[in-house]
């Protein structure tokens, strides 16, 4: 069997940093056989100048928005920016799904092997099946008021019957705490046991106040999509004690954004979460720059020792879909955070929390990871061009 060699500066396994007296070996197709000594390693080494990683894992994403790359403007708010979503988002589906195909294209260019992404139609799936990427996809669910449960449900299994009937990894899972009604959460959440499950979490400062108290600029939101939001009473308590019980039976979770929560509500996560179960906190700092011009309490996380992953949210939020360049957004805003850090965060962590470590995530053997290197470097630390390229 023909093996490649692959030997660069710096080698990070999923782990740990090597450096370049190791040599990575492969079959031809990328399947893990070794890690060895260049003294053992013989000839016919690729020399590489950078860091050889495995390839990134883009734990959230709205591939179905890439044809609204630079159509809304930045800094707008959440509120804003969810209004425009929804009443923006129509085009021809044949524009939608060319910009698919350029989005599934540029990630794999850029180092991208694995993509939690957030489904709520059925337009992603003739490109998936040609992309050279894994996907685990989500069918988001929303409806606020209950008179709708219904049919939100039927129309969203039917989605999720689809994808299952395409042989694809998918889960149904709520859109937003301020977006699913109590009968639509008793639909669903049957639909959670042993899956991995996503919701966007504290995304906006007015997400706990809604829950709290009743105010704030969700209330607008409701208000300009012409929901009644007459039958809601508010429970006093924040967003994240609002729902998460209602999430117990799904094996992963993965809280999405992040940009607003506090030390209390970590404090309740790690209380109310049952033991076997993973929790992740997915971090899409160019997205929250973008929406709300501001960042996650990244270095609280950090503190908290939680599973941190990495998402590019969609290219209606965000310039690219590159993983490297959320992770240059954190280490320019949290210089404290290391580059093996976040290396970790989007590898073996984003694969751990999408169900995929089996396979993704690591260079351990029998794996097929993908290989990504990286180059521009200050040692092994990221600069401003550092860019990322997938090699297998």
């Amino acid at each position: 069997m023909p093996y490649r060699k692959f030997r660069a500066d710096y080698l990070f396994t999923g782990i740990d940093l090597l450096n370049s007296n190791s040599v990575l070996v492969t079959d031809e197709k990328g399947k893990v056989e070794d890690i060895i000594n260049v003294d053992d390693a013989g000839e016919d080494i690729e020399i590489l100048t950078g860091l050889l990683c495995p390839g990134f894992i883009n734990a959230h994403c709205h591939i179905e928005l890439s044809h609204l790359k630079n159509k809304i403007a930045e800094n707008i708010g959440l509120t804003e920016f969810v209004y425009r979503v929804v009443t923006e988002r129509h085009y021809p589906a044949e524009d939608i799904e060319n910009a698919i195909k350029l989005a599934l294209e540029e990630m794999a260019q850029n180092g991208i092997v694995a993509v939690g992404d957030i489904c709520n139609n059925e337009l992603t799936i003739v490109s998936k099946n040609e992309a050279q990427l894994r996907f685990y996809n989500f069918i988001e669910v929303s409806g606020w008021n209950p008179s709708v449960a219904q049919e939100r449900f039927e129309k969203s299994k039917a989605i999720y019957d689809k994808y299952i009937q395409n042989n694809k990894k998918a889960s149904m899972v709520p859109h937003a705490p301020y977006s699913v009604s109590y009968p639509l959460w008793e639909k669903i959440t049957p639909f959670f046991s042993h899956k991995v499950v996503t919701i966007h979490n504290h995304e906006t400062k007015d997400e706990n106040k809604f829950f709290s108290e009743g105010t704030g600029d969700l209330l607008r939101m409701y208000e300009m999509m012409n929901i009644d939001n007459s039958f809601y009473s508010f429970p006093g308590i924040s967003s994240i004690q609002s729902y998460f019980k209602k999430i117990d039976n799904a094996s992963s979770v993965i809280l999405v954004h992040n940009t607003f929560i506090k030390q209390d509500d970590l404090d309740y996560i790690f209380k109310a979460k049952p033991a076997s179960q993973l929790v992740s906190f997915c971090l899409c700092p160019n997205a929250n720059i973008y929406i709300e011009n501001t960042l996650p309490p990244v270095l609280m996380l950090l503190d908290n020792r939680v599973n941190i992953v990495i998402g590019t949210d969609s290219l209606a939020s965000n310039h690219q879909l590159d993983i490297l360049e959320e992770l240059k957004t954190i280490s320019k805003n949290f210089p404290a955070v290391t580059t093996i850090m976040m290396l970790e965060w989007a590898t073996l962590n984003g694969a751990k929390a999408l169900q995929m470590e089996n396979i993704l995530g690591s260079f351990d053997k029998g794996k097929q990871p993908g290989i990504v290197l990286i180059e521009n470097l200050e040692g092994y630390k990221l600069k401003s061009d550092s860019k990322a390229k997938r090699l297998l």
